[in-house]
């Protein structure tokens, strides 16, 4: 089994303010967010199955904790409480689809892959999808 395990600092990021705004967020919110999203700090705690994921930004500090296809509850990237299901997508990715759990919006996902010395971050809203590339701390 990879170990998504460590701390991670974000090298690249496509497509994130489209993805806010796939989500209805506001111009200026937009832009406050990806201002304050351009520099995450994510710390990853693995025991076999079950993560625990930090992300940290200078305005909002997000903690899931789950088991690989156990449900959980956790936020939309625009803060709507959802229902997520994480599977093994394949032996070094994760794929989470989220459910709202009240009111109208686009599907939403997220993804997170081992690719060498990479972490690969796809958060997906219907058809805009955002990719953000990390590399270990």
């Amino acid at each position: 089994m990879p170990s998504f395990e460590g701390t991670w600092k974000m090298r690249s990021s496509d497509n994130f303010e489209e993805l806010l705004k796939a989500l209805g967020v506001n111009a200026m919110l937009r832009k406050m967010a990806a201002a304050a999203a351009a520099k995450p700090h994510v710390e990853i705690k693995q025991d076999g199955e079950r993560f625990y994921i930090r992300t940290s930004t200078t305005i909002r500090t997000t903690e899931i904790d789950f088991v690989v296809g156990e449900e959980f509850s956790e936020e939309t990237v625009d803060g709507r409480k959802c229902k997520s299901l994480a599977t093994w997508e394949r032996e070094n990715k994760i794929h989470c689809r989220q459910t709202l759990l009240s009111g109208n919006g686009p599907k939403t996902f997220w993804s997170r892959e081992l690719k060498g010395d990479e972490l690969i971050l796809i958060l997906g809203a219907d058809d805009v999808v955002c990719t953000r590339i990390y590399v270990r701390a």
